[in-house]
């Protein structure tokens, strides 16, 4: 029995194990236990993210404790706690649980490429490279990961301003004071607009707690790192300092979010002629010129050849 069947086959064991496993724990034993006790029954078993809503599961635990046996510089963990703050992720286990992570896709994707080096090449040099490779890769794929994440709420961030200051703007103009708009506007887009919500309702409990306006709002830029965010925060401290009108700031700051967002839209709008040049001149004209010319082109190779095999003969 060749290799690749021997492994095919301990793959598919260990899955039908596994699905058996969750299978038994997650469905078949506690129905008997709904049967026997008529009515819902609870069990919890570690899952591969969470047991419940306060403990971590299985695999968070084991990326937890070897992210603890990871040192890392003070520099280095307030880094990358900022950036794990970007991207959404504010718990104290969150840098652990990052370098466990890196160091566990690590291990894996070496071991895995030193198994399967065997099948892929028999080059004495690319059986050294690709299990280096296959390290780097899972070393630095949880960066990249996090950037993805990072842009991405960034973004949603972004497309919420608008939306954000309009509501704002009709709250102080109601009579609210900015503290008063702030929570309500961060209560107001819990549904919509989950990411903004989150910081504005961080900023009011910051405020509450006895942090200065000027410093939450600036560590509300310092959290997200979105640009146009940083922007709204130096025009509420500026507007704050020197007494000015809220609702006309506001107000003359959405109108220019907007405006800025539908020049990207034409930006990107007036871009697509160019983009559309490459996959046109290499995937779809060479289409249409075997549709529209083949059939001409053929019959006269058919023809052609002929004649030109009896002419030299």
């Amino acid at each position: 029995m060749t290799v690749p069947i021997l492994i095919a086959l301990a793959l598919f064991a260990a899955l039908m194990a596994a699905i058996s496993y969750f299978g038994y724990r997650r469905y078949a034993r506690p129905g008997r236990v709904y049967q026997q006790l008529g009515g819902q029954a609870s069990f919890t078993m570690p899952t591969i993210d969470r047991v419940n809503e306060n403990e971590p599961g299985l695999a968070v635990w084991v990326l937890e404790q070897v992210g603890e046996k990871v040192p890392i510089s003070p520099d280095e963990a307030s880094i990358l706690r900022g950036d794990l703050m970007m991207a959404g992720y504010r718990s104290d286990n969150a840098v652990t649980i990052y370098v466990g992570a890196r160091i566990v896709l690590c291990a894996l994707l070496v071991v895995l490429a030193l198994l399967l080096r065997g099948l892929i090449t028999t080059n004495t040099i690319f059986s050294i490279i690709i299990p280096v490779a296959a390290g780097f890769a899972g070393y630095f794929a949880p960066s990249v990961i996090l950037d993805n994440l990072i842009g991405s709420r960034q973004e949603r961030i972004r497309f919420s301003l608008p939306d954000a200051l309009d509501l704002m703007v009709i709250s102080v103009e109601a009579g609210l004071g900015l503290d008063q708009a702030i929570q309500y506007v961060g209560q107001e887009l819990a549904v919509v607009h989950k990411d903004l919500s989150d910081e504005l309702q961080l900023v009011n409990l910051e405020i509450r707690a006895g942090t200065r306006r000027a410093e939450a709002l600036h560590r509300l830029s310092q959290r997200t790192g979105e640009l146009d965010l940083k922007k709204l925060v130096a025009v509420l401290i500026q507007t704050d300092k020197f007494g000015t009108s809220i609702a006309d700031a506001l107000r003359t700051h959405s109108d220019f979010l907007r405006t800025r967002r539908r020049q990207e839209a034409e930006e990107r709008a007036a871009k697509v002629g160019v983009k559309l040049v490459f996959p046109i001149f290499f995937l779809i004209m060479p289409s249409i010129m075997i549709v529209a010319a083949g059939p001409g082109l053929l019959q006269v190779f058919k023809v052609l050849f002929p004649l030109m095999h009896k002419a030299y003969t």
